[in-house]
């Protein structure tokens, strides 16, 4: 199977723009072409997607979500992610950015949980047959952060089933940072070589991730230097 991990920034571009968080302003259509033909070139199972927009003006209300899905013929689940009731839900544009996981195998169950703590909370669990995938986009702050990656492993440990934990996780101190949690859960990093993601135009960081149970056997593993985000896709084909 293959899975792409993404975080598309909504389909903003790169982000090197004069004013800060200007970029995340700018109208989408074209550069999100260039991600959908990217993503449809790599013919992937899964896609996680991070930072996406549901529909905004940004997008011309098309949820870029749904319009992937379509054109992979994948079935596709998404969600906003923030808190349920957090403020953020009431401010336009921002009550559009949801994360999402696409699949062209059958989805048996979904489930949405929230972090305890941070702006960003949600967490996706998707099982298919024999495998549960989970989707998160992890807090700036690091004291947040590892709040975060308790109350993963309090959902990943009771699993009896293969899973991968895959996302944004902000790691601004490097792998490091879950090398106790790697411990705790018994997943291991997909990228063996410590290939870096962030920024996309000259990447010094491992800010994304795919984390797999023992039972998942990894035969590639790459970070194709495209730069339609300011991160790169992770490109992982796996076997159970």
């Amino acid at each position: 199977m293959r899975l792409l991990l993404y975080n598309l920034r909504y389909g903003t571009g790169i982000g090197q723009f004069q004013f800060p968080w200007s970029g995340y302003l700018r109208n989408t259509t074209r550069n999100f072409t260039r991600i959908s033909r990217f993503i449809q070139s790599q013919d992937p199972d899964i896609v996680g997607l991070i930072e996406v927009d549901a529909g905004s003006y940004r997008s011309s209300r098309r949820n870029q979500a749904e319009t992937l899905a379509e054109s992979l013929g994948h079935y596709h689940i998404y969600e906003l992610k923030y808190a349920r009731h957090s403020p953020w839900l009431r401010v336009p544009v921002l009550n559009k950015q949801v994360n999402a996981l696409l699949t062209r195998e059958t989805i048996k169950t979904r489930r949405f949980h929230y972090f305890e703590r941070g702006v960003k909370r949600l967490v996706i669990e998707l099982e298919l047959d024999g495998l549960t995938i989970f989707l998160v986009h992890l807090a700036l702050t690091f004291r947040t952060r590892h709040d975060q990656l308790l109350n993963l492993y309090s959902l990943i440990k009771p699993l009896n089933v293969p899973c991968i934990l895959a996302g944004d996780f902000n790691l601004f101190l490097g792998d490091k940072e879950i090398r106790l949690f790697l411990e705790a859960t018994g997943l291991r990093n997909a990228n063996v070589t410590d290939q870096f993601t962030f920024p996309s135009w000259r990447p010094r960081r491992q800010l994304d991730f795919i984390l797999h149970s023992p039972e998942i056997k990894v035969s590639r593993f790459e970070t194709p230097t495209v730069r339609f985000s300011d991160h790169l896709p992770l490109l992982c084909d796996f076997d159970i």
